[in-house]
């Protein structure tokens, strides 16, 4: 039996699946990952300071003008569109094969291919609010909105509902994503290399019978792992979903 075989009858006999994934997820819609060999994060985009510090709280505070250009450029892919992987999701949570996609991505792609619930731990570039009076925009206002984008209410910053560095996530979508996961009886990792915590320390509170890695390199998880695939995660969870309806 093949690992996509073993992979395909696993979630065939799941009820209440969870997939937990990262930038990795998102790659094959053409979005890069953020620690790979090519990614963001490894890129110095000026002489002043490295990608990290331009996603934080703190640049985002002192060089406002700044850090939305770095935003607008490096963060937002409005053209990107979900791959079979997102696809495959989707349908295997029609299917009643998996409860929650738990996601460290912002760029909304599971919505988009159809999966319903989603719990983002780091935002959405899809989402964003005026820091002074809360009211909500849409990720095109930051996009027009140039330099820097101010709320049509109160004139306070609209910045994107996403989490930056320095800052915490949301409680209530880090408790639910907790519960999906411990009540999970199989969980998928994908695309995430477990080194972003708290995120990465999600894992640990899966207490199911099947822990499934579908991911480029090695993960601190692997030892763990019923079934570890060294694949793309979008033709990997296709193929597996394929064999479900045959």
């Amino acid at each position: 039996m093949t690992d996509i075989e073993k992979l395909s009858m696993i979630l065939g006999n799941s009820r209440s699946a969870v997939f937990f994934g990262g930038a990795g997820m998102s790659t094959e819609s053409g979005i890069p990952d953020f620690r790979g060999a090519g990614g963001i994060y490894n890129q110095r985009l000026n002489k002043n300071f490295r990608p990290e510090e331009m996603a934080s709280h703190t640049f985002f505070m002192n060089c406002t003008e700044d850090f939305f250009d770095f935003y607008r450029t490096r963060f937002v892919y409005l053209g990107a569109r979900p791959n079979a992987g997102h696809l495959a999701l989707a349908e295997l949570e029609r299917r009643g094969n998996l409860k929650a996609v738990v996601t460290q991505n912002i760029d909304g792609l599971h919505q988009a291919a159809g999966s319903k619930v989603v719990y983002e731990l780091h935002g959405s570039i899809r989402r964003s609010f005026c820091v002074e009076c809360g009211a909500k925009y849409d990720v095109n206002f930051i996009m027009e909105h140039k330099p820097i984008p101010h709320c049509e209410k109160c004139g306070g910053i609209v910045r994107p509902d996403v989490v930056l560095y320095e800052e915490s996530l949301d409680e209530k979508i880090l408790k639910a994503a907790i519960a999906a996961i411990s009540e999970a009886d199989t969980l998928i990792i994908g695309g995430t290399s477990l080194v972003v915590y708290p995120a990465a320390g999600l894992v640990e509170y899966f207490n199911g019978n099947h822990l499934i890695l579908i991911n480029k390199t090695e993960t601190r998880a692997d030892a763990y792992a019923e079934l570890v695939i060294r694949e793309n995660i979008g033709e990997t969870l296709s193929k597996a979903v394929e064999l479900l309806e045959r």
